[in-house]
């Protein structure tokens, strides 16, 4: 069986009978979406999933970082910028 990483779960019917109630009964939480008893999809509300993609962001730049941290590093004045 695979895992839903969601509280609340709807059936591919559901949502498309009853899109702005669950939307609302969601409130800022993950839905996982099932076809056949299967997670399919999982629906995100905007500020969810805005602030989702700016904790990604800052994975990669703190990865980035780490990353660059023992150089090489490159010498310059501020006059040359």
């Amino acid at each position: 069986m695979e895992t839903i990483i969601a509280s609340m779960t709807v059936s591919v019917t559901e949502l498309k009978r009853n899109f702005a109630g669950i939307l609302k009964q969601a409130e800022d939480c993950p839905v996982a979406v099932l076809n056949h008893n299967r997670p399919e999809a999982y629906l995100l509300s905007a500020a969810h999933y805005e602030r989702l993609m700016a904790h990604l962001e800052d994975l990669e730049d703190a990865r980035l970082v780490r990353e660059r941290a023992d150089g090489p590093f490159v010498e310059i004045r501020l006059d040359d910028l």
